[in-house]
């Protein structure tokens, strides 16, 4: 065989292995999704498999949760809570237990709302690819629990508990205040008091807060959600299971606190699609297309209406659209009143092609294709130099 020929089977061995190499990558199976148990019935109400886990999963989303800690070695959870804290004597210092003793662990089940995993009883949360930040508290330190959330990385903070106030304590406010600026959207239970008050649970009352009232499969507003001034949105609430934290699913809860989980696994999607979005956007974007239920316009137990995940996503929203949320907020607090950061993409124009999850798999599949293409060129640059080298040693010889 001569050297002309032996360069060519080198170029066609190198060529097979580039197209080899790109069948692999390109029929690699990609990681099974996690599919929801048949009780969680809101993951198709909101078309949650269909239409919004194509877009995000909540990818690199950190959400606090300020409750009674997380249960992080149940397998629905694994991998999904971070190390977080513990205030108050909570039987652990970083938060990864659950403390409750009155409702199984609240604490754990809202976290499996937002990030459950499925690896055991099967519980999915909306975001599955976010994570948790567990904060086991109390109520009198919420204020330091908000900061404390803020300079760890939370993009989105969850308050699924509540304290008795007519009105916002100053501390509270002023850790509200602290988020606002830092760019994290505070969300939270409006109670579950019915009639009974109105207006009465903190943080929920506090502007700059997302008040989360609770409705059902149809839409019909939960009887014993709280109504009040601050409301401004609902979600599901009733005949919500989840688990606790004895590794149990539990069907047909109801309460606002699940609401508020799923309403912040809806912002954790939100933050993860468009990580350059301001909060005060996002929380733009989900009052403008939330659904209209209970009496026509705001309403004091639904707010704007029942969240609307995909379309919150998808939706040409002005920009002039109202953000009540933030308005009173600045009302309030003018002194804390921070410019949005610039963004390069427009609220009423989405790039999902730039921003999607799934173009970042692409394209770090495209990277590696690229990378082991040049690679294979490279070597076959070097045998080809050496060939002819030697070729033109001998020819001169």
């Amino acid at each position: 065989m001569n050297g002309f020929q032996k360069t060519r089977r080198i170029s066609a061995v190198l060529s097979a292995a580039i197209v080899n190499a790109a069948i692999l990558l390109s029929s690699a199976p990609a990681l099974a999704s996690p599919q929801p148990r048949s009780e969680e019935w809101w993951f198709s109400a909101w078309e949650i498999e269909r239409k919004v886990w194509p877009l995000t999963r909540g990818q690199g989303v950190v959400v606090a949760l300020i409750d009674s800690g997380v249960e992080a070695r149940l397998p629905d959870l694994k991998g999904a809570v971070l190390p977080g804290r513990g205030y108050d004597g909570a039987s652990r210092a970083d938060g990864r237990a659950d403390d409750d003793t009155e409702l199984g662990g609240h604490g754990t089940a809202m976290a499996a709302l937002i990030a459950g995993q499925g690896h055991g009883t099967g519980m999915v949360g909306i975001a599955p690819r976010s994570r948790i930040l567990p904060i086991s508290a109390a109520l009198h330190n919420y204020d330091q629990t908000i900061r404390y959330a803020v300079d760890h990385g939370a993009k989105v903070i969850n308050f699924s508990t509540s304290t008795s106030a007519s009105r916002c304590p100053d501390d509270v406010q002023e850790s509200i205040a602290y988020a606002v600026q830092h760019d994290v959207v505070v969300v939270a239970a409006a109670g579950n008091d019915g009639f009974l008050s109105e207006s009465g649970n903190s943080p929920a009352n506090c502007p700059g807060v997302l008040g989360v009232g609770a409705v059902d499969a149809y839409l019909g507003i939960w009887e014993k959600s709280t109504p009040g001034d601050n409301i401004m949105v609902a979600a599901p609430g009733v005949a919500v299971g989840s688990i606790g934290k004895r590794g149990l699913f539990s069907r047909n809860n109801n309460g606002t606190s699940q609401a508020t989980a799923l309403t912040s696994g809806v912002v954790a999607l939100m933050r993860a699609r468009f990580p350059r979005m301001p909060a005060r956007e996002v929380v733009q974007r989900i009052l403008a297309t939330a659904k209209d239920v209970g009496p026509k316009g705001w309403d004091k137990t639904s707010g704007y209406g029942a969240i609307i995940p995909y379309l919150a996503l998808t939706e040409t929203i002005s920009r002039t659209a109202s953000n009540p949320v933030y308005d009173r907020f600045d009302q309030v607090r003018p002194d804390n009143v921070v410019k949005p950061p610039p963004t390069t993409m427009p609220a009423d124009r989405p790039r999902f092609d730039t921003l999607s999850e799934k173009g970042s798999d692409n394209r770090i599949r495209i990277g590696i294709f690229a990378l082991l293409a040049a690679v294979c060129l490279g070597a076959g640059v070097m045998i080809t130099r050496n060939f002819r080298h030697r070729v033109g040693r001998r020819d001169q010889g």
